[in-house]
């Protein structure tokens, strides 16, 4: 029996490296990132809605404040996209369940259009392959393809190719969460300023921190992470070195703004650590809101039709 409507289950990630090349004449950036997908998930429902309504939007959850519900969102844009391409039904109901974070570095967004895309091919019964999806999910956004494969894995070009990266074991983190997001193209702007005149080599996957993964080391993994957006983002925010500083005084593992920020992402060594660390965080007063995660999580998965 076909399915009515279906929910996708998306992560989020943290970027266990991320290297930013110079700008380039199209007015982007060459990156290399390695990506971790942790347990924060969004809920992503799709289903068939009345006729002539087009495609509706409703958003609920811990994150669901500041969430866009026009066209700028990008769910829809992946819905219009997929009806596009496959002359699918132009009418789409759907609804977000967050708990990742809102401009925080951590890919919501894009988590969400990935679970539009996953959930269409699954309602639809498309049988479109996961490297189909993940080069749909380019077209969107340049964090969509690692939303559908998760996992850990490496990212080129605009961190949009994916290729999937060794790795072993489990990784704890705390994550200190901001009240107010930052705009990605306004971090990436700030490290063009902070970087102005200097000589910018092309972006390179670090060793070291493969070798840590490759290994299931997370004290090697710590010491290696990395992030060329952490001066613009402290920049513009300069309480993050704060909260950097604090988390790193409390015997984090390592510590790096996750992709264009806020977010905070500490390492620590097990979940009697992150208990620890949390308390820490919260009571020095830096950090508005705290969570706790475990990766590397799975991609966009169908966990429910309805």
């Amino acid at each position: 029996m076909k399915s009515h409507g279906v929910v996708t289950r998306v992560p989020g990630k943290v970027n266990l490296q991320l290297s930013v090349g110079p700008l380039g004449s199209d007015g982007f950036h060459e990156v290399t990132t390695v990506f971790q997908a942790i347990s924060l998930f969004d809920d992503v429902s799709v289903c068939e809605g009345k006729a002539g309504a087009g495609v509706s939007i409703s958003i609920s959850g811990l994150t669901s404040s500041g969430v866009p519900v026009d066209a700028s969102n990008l769910a829809i844009r992946a819905a219009n996209l997929m009806i596009k391409e496959f002359e699918l039904s132009p009418d789409l109901e759907i609804k977000l369940k967050k708990e990742i974070p809102v401009a925080g570095g951590m890919a919501g967004g894009s988590a969400d259009a990935a679970g539009v895309i996953v959930g269409l091919d699954s309602l639809f019964n498309l049988g479109i392959s996961r490297a189909q999806m993940e080069k749909i999910g380019s077209q969107i956004g340049s964090d969509v393809p690692f939303a559908i494969s998760g996992g850990v894995a490496i990212g080129t070009g605009r961190g949009d190719q994916i290729t999937p990266a060794l790795a072993k074991g489990s990784y704890t983190w705390v994550l200190a969460l901001s009240s107010q997001g930052l705009s990605t193209p306004a971090v990436y702007q700030e490290c063009d300023r902070l970087r102005e005149g200097l000589s910018i080599a092309s972006p390179q996957v670090s060793e070291s921190l493969m070798q840590a993964l490759r290994a299931g080391d997370a004290n090697a993994l710590g010491k290696s992470l990395l992030n060329d957006l952490q001066a613009a983002a402290c920049s513009l925010r300069p309480a993050l070195r704060l909260v950097l500083d604090v988390g790193n005084d409390y015997g984090a593992l390592g510590g790096i703004v996750s992709g264009s920020g806020p977010t905070v992402a500490f390492l620590v060594a097990d979940e009697e650590h992150a208990m620890d660390l949390t308390v820490a965080l919260s009571s020095s007063g830096v950090v508005s809101s705290l969570a706790r995660a475990i990766g590397p999580a799975h991609g966009a998965r169908i966990i429910e039709s309805f």
